[in-house]
């Protein structure tokens, strides 16, 4: 689908960093991010790096889990780097970086080699082939604040091979691209959820918490070539009422053509990430739609700054809303 004139477009060129765009920003910030899962494990997910241009610093690494834990040091693996240096000549289409993430484009836009190496504990081999062009983020209002960003649908093909164990993988997942200021200090709660299904059909949602109810403030459908943008919605949740994560995840929207969108999800496994000033409770779902039936696989990030989660876990009201 070609997109409507005001979306930005995203160029071969913006496969590489954009360490020139970073000015005197401290605080300018690029993410790359590629999930991946094993339905029948319940095992997820990620590659993840975040490059701070200004201050010379790469974040991120890799982490697994599955349904035996949710502590970050108690999960199948867990590697989350804040401060390494960040290569001068380091090119992001062909790079292995300090954290152990790889990453090399095959075809710009579309299929990336990714990669993870740390010796007799995780290796990861996987090849991304994206459905469609990458979609670019919209909605300003959403979590992603004005930040250059884009999502994608892809069929990730390739092993896992965990404390000695080979795991293949063959899913269907998101991935996604950011750069832009990006301070730490600037979290509000909200949600990224995803689903995606054999061939690429799926879908992207990102919420804001407020005034009591998770509205989407930006999101899509994919059906086919055709990725269709979400006008309007909202994500309802149930949660375990002792340790607050979510258990059920109902997102019901409406998208540009006029359609319904309505999926059902339930979570399966679970890892909970502190990022600073917030925490990422990010769950594996099985999601199934309701008006065909299809079973789809993805995530729901629920994110929460720490006071606001601290506050909820003391008085065990996690309906706590800003």
């Amino acid at each position: 689908m070609k997109p409507p004139e005001d979306f930005p477009v995203f160029g071969i060129e913006d496969d590489a960093l954009h360490g020139h765009l970073s000015g005197d920003e401290w605080w300018f910030t690029e993410t790359a991010w590629f999930s991946f899962h094993h339905p029948e494990r319940k095992l997820g997910g990620w590659l993840y790096t975040m490059a701070r241009h200004n201050i010379g610093t790469v974040a991120g690494g890799a982490w697994v889990w599955d349904d035996s834990a949710h502590l970050p040091w108690e999960v199948l693996y867990s590697s989350n780097y804040t401060a390494l240096e960040l290569p001068r000549d380091v090119d992001l289409r062909d790079c292995e970086l300090p954290t152990g993430v790889k990453i090399r484009v095959e075809e710009p836009k579309m299929v990336y080699q990714v990669g993870f190496d740390d010796p007799g504990r995780l290796s990861v081999d996987l090849l991304f082939s994206a459905a469609v062009e990458p979609r670019p983020l919209v909605a300003k209002g959403s979590t992603f604040g004005k930040s250059a960003h884009f999502d994608q649908i892809g069929h990730l093909v390739g092993s896992v091979e965990l404390h000695g164990e080979k795991i293949d993988i063959d899913c269907w997942s998101m991935r996604d691209r950011t750069w832009g200021r990006r301070p730490e200090n600037r979290p509000r709660q909200g949600a990224y959820v995803t689903g995606a299904g054999v061939g690429g059909p799926g879908f992207l949602a990102v919420t804001n918490t407020r005034d009591g109810s998770d509205r989407i403030a930006y999101g899509f459908v994919q059906r086919g070539d055709v990725a269709v943008s979400l006008l309007d919605g909202e994500r309802s949740v149930r949660r375990d009422r002792k340790n607050g994560w979510v258990t059920e995840v109902d997102l019901e929207a409406v998208d540009a053509a006029g359609q319904s969108f309505v999926v059902k999800g339930s979570s399966v496994s679970r890892i909970i990430i502190n990022r600073h000033t917030f925490i990422d409770i990010n769950s594996l779902i099985r999601w199934e739609r309701t008006d065909t039936g299809e079973v789809w696989w993805g995530e729901d990030q629920d994110m929460w700054p720490v006071h606001r989660w601290s506050a909820a876990s003391r008085s065990n009201d996690w309906e706590l809303k800003p």
